[in-house]
């Protein structure tokens, strides 16, 4: 029986052999048990665990399963999973909160210097 490579949920499983768990890869626990702190969207002041973090709405689905692949091949170390990670979510949260608030107080300030800019221009000449 060859399960190493197979992807498929291991969590459905659960709770059909008593109190023994289902059998998890090793590497699946590691993400589930590696916490970060991320300070954007629902997860601000909470840590939240590297697998709940690749399976959030931040991380497009071509992106999680690439990442995870390369995870369990061994061609990414979890430091570098958990920096993807963080920017890619980073990144989205804070691009779904410029596209939620297009007003935002920070782009009063520059229409201020625009009207300045018009005024130089001179109308009567000397």
């Amino acid at each position: 029986i060859t399960v190493k490579s197979s992807h498929q949920d291991t969590v459905t499983a659960a709770g059909e052999e008593g109190d023994d768990p289902p059998k998890e890869e090793p590497w699946v626990t590691t993400l589930k048990t590696t916490v970060v702190n991320i300070e954007v969207g629902e997860f601000r002041g909470h840590r939240v665990s590297l697998w709940d973090l690749l399976h959030s709405h931040y991380i497009p689905e071509e992106n999680r399963k690439e990442l995870l692949e390369l995870y369990e091949a061994g061609e990414l170390t979890l430091e570098q999973v958990k920096t993807v990670v963080s920017t890619i979510v980073t990144r989205a949260a804070a691009a779904a909160a410029e596209r939620a608030e297009p007003a935002a107080p920070v782009n009063e300030p520059r229409a201020e210097p625009a009207a300045t800019e018009a005024e130089p221009t001179p109308l009567h000449g000397d």
